[in-house]
């Protein structure tokens, strides 16, 4: 899945891959059609689902994991908001390990 990050959040995709990869949540920037920043910046953020399938997860924990998601980006000047949440999704993944 795709997600304009600079439109509705003013933030790189860029930005917010680091944001989200700082509290534990993996993703990468990329492009967004149309989109006027530039590759290594972009626009967007893309996310997938093989992580959390592998592991086990259920509509709850994935709708846990877009709560956080939605919580960084809303937050990203906050370092604390980043490593609560990391806390959270290391605690989720010690619950669902993986093999």
């Amino acid at each position: 899945m795709m997600v304009d990050v600079a439109g509705s959040l003013g933030v790189t995709g860029k930005e917010a891959a680091e944001a989200l990869e700082e509290a534990g949540i993996a993703c990468n920037f990329n492009q967004i059609p149309f989109d006027p920043r530039p590759p290594r910046v972009s626009s967007g953020i893309r996310l997938g689902t093989p992580a959390i399938t592998t592991r086990g997860f259920r509509e709850a924990q994935t709708r846990q994991v877009g709560q956080w998601i939605v919580r960084v980006l809303q937050n990203m000047g906050d370092e604390k908001v980043r490593r609560e949440v990391r806390q959270e999704t290391r605690a989720l993944c010690r619950a669902f390990p993986l093999g």
